[in-house]
This record gives C-alpha cells, structure tokens and sequence, in this order.
C-alpha cells in the first residue's frame, strides 16, 4: 500500500480545484481553503488495500481491527496502520555454509521454503518481524537438521530432508499465524577435495565390480568347459567332429592358414582327409 496512492492524489486535485472555481465564482477565499482543507484531509484519510493484501488499524495505539482488501477511511494523526501483509505464497531463501555433517563433513547447503500467512491479526500482534523470524528459524532448523544427517542422506534423501525441515518450521510458526507448505532442498556442496577422494573411491569400487564379473564369468566357464570334457572323454567320436568344425571355421577364410601338430591329426584320422582335399584343390 503505498503512501499517496493515484486515487488520493486525484481526489485531492478535484477537491482544490472545485474550491478554487467556487472561489473564482463568488469572489470569496473560504472556498478555496476550505476545498484545499478537504483535499488534505481526504489524502491521508484514504487508504486502498490491494486484493492479497491486509492491514490492522490501531487508534491511539490500540488494535481495533484489520482492514480487508479494497478502500477504507481512517482518522488522521489519531489512527495508525501497521506493515501491510502480504498473504500470498512467499519464497525465502536460506542457506547454512560449513555446517558439520553427522559424519564431520563439512557442507554449504541451500534451500527454499514456501510459506503463507493465514492470520494476519496474530503475525502483526505477536511478531516484531515475522519475515526476519521465518528467515532465522529456517537456517537454525536447516543447521540442526544438517547435524543429525550423514552425507549420504542429505544426497540421496533430499525430500525426506525437506518434509522434516517443513514440519519442524511449521511447528514453530503456526502459533504466528504462518504456515509452512513446504522445504527443498536446492543444493549440497561439499569441498573440492572431498570431491575428489569420492570420485577416486567411486572409480576404485567399479574398478572392483569389473574384476568381480570377470572372475564370475572365468569360473562359469570353467564349470562349463569341464562339463563338456566329461562329454567329450565318453564320446570321443564327438569330439574328433567338434575338432574337425574348428578346423573348418578355421580354413574356410581365403588366405587363412592353420598349423596342426601331427598328433592331432593321427588322433582324430584325418590325414587321409586333409591330403584329398589338398589334392582337390590343385586340381
């Protein structure tokens, strides 16, 4: 609400000019001041109230009532009006730098909070600042809160952080006449070094799962190559075909050349089958 609104000022010109034309007319002077007198009145007598926002009137210093949104008349010199209330949704940012984890990690943290006052009488009556009060007690509560989390939790559990933070506030505020809708949890920052040593330890432990998976994958096939030995050692014939198709993958490539001991092609017989084939192809 601001001090001299448009409207009061448009009322004070029309009163002194409706004095000064009557003045003009009658040739008299009391009509001009009383029309200036008027106007002076009605421009600290006015007052406008926006839609969102209210007032409370004190007279002599003592309350009488709040004044809702729109266009209300008050007494001069007699009649004071407090800090207008804003009672929409306001943001306040908060923040809490170097504050000790559970763990000793320190951390500047930074959050919101979403807050309304619903009992304009009780935030103007039993608060000297409640804007200041909201701001201070969020940072108090985000510092203890801050002390009872691990660094892990305030990363991975940013909401549940926040509900705890807005209840413990509104717990606080609601006897205001203020209520807080909500905390988040905008950001944790913690120092480059420490950064550091948990990216290192990060790599280390994938460094780990990998030897892990590896080491799991050599014993499963072990297991399996075994199996399979058991079947060629009763089966021999089959092992003589599974040797002649890694010959074939092996040679079926132009160019590709393949080395086999002796004893192996005396083994699986197929001296007689390599020498028609190679006698195949110079024909």
């Amino acid at each position: 609400m601001k001090q001299f609104s448009s409207l009061r000022l448009t009322i004070f010109v029309i009163c002194v000019a409706v004095g000064a034309i009557a003045s003009a007319l009658t040739g008299y002077w009391e009509p001009a001041a009383i029309g200036a007198l008027t106007g002076l009145y009605l421009l600290f007598a006015i007052r406008v109230v926006q839609q969102w926002e209210k007032v409370a009137v004190l007279r002599f210093g003592r309350y009488i009532g709040l004044r809702e949104p729109g266009m209300f008349f008050m007494i001069p010199v007699v009649d004071t009006l407090s800090p207008v209330v804003d009672q929409r949704v306001r943001v306040t940012s908060v923040s809490a730098e170097s504050t000790l984890t559970r763990d000793t990690v320190p951390v500047n943290v930074d959050a919101i909070v979403f807050w309304v006052v619903w009992n304009a009488e009780k935030s103007i009556l039993e608060v000297q600042n409640f804007v200041d009060a909201i701001t201070l007690s969020a940072q108090t509560a985000l510092r203890e809160s801050i002390g009872r989390h691990e660094l892990a939790q305030m990363i991975t559990e940013r909401e549940s952080m926040g509900r705890e933070l807005q209840r413990l506030l509104d717990e606080k505020t609601n006897p205001w006449g203020i209520t807080v809708q909500s905390v988040e949890i905008r950001d944790v920052t913690i120092p480059q070094a420490l950064q550091d040593a948990m990216s290192r330890q990060a790599q280390a432990e994938r460094e780990r799962q990998a030897r892990l998976i590896l080491g799991d994958a050599e014993t499963q096939i072990s297991e399996k190559f075994a199996k399979a030995a058991e079947v060629y050692a009763e089966n021999p014939v089959a092992l003589h075909l599974r040797a002649m198709n890694m010959l074939y993958e092996a040679i079926k490539e132009k160019g590709a050349m393949v080395i086999v001991p002796s004893t192996a092609v005396e083994t699986m017989g197929l001296g007689g089958v390599l020498a028609t084939s190679s006698l195949a192809k110079k024909q």
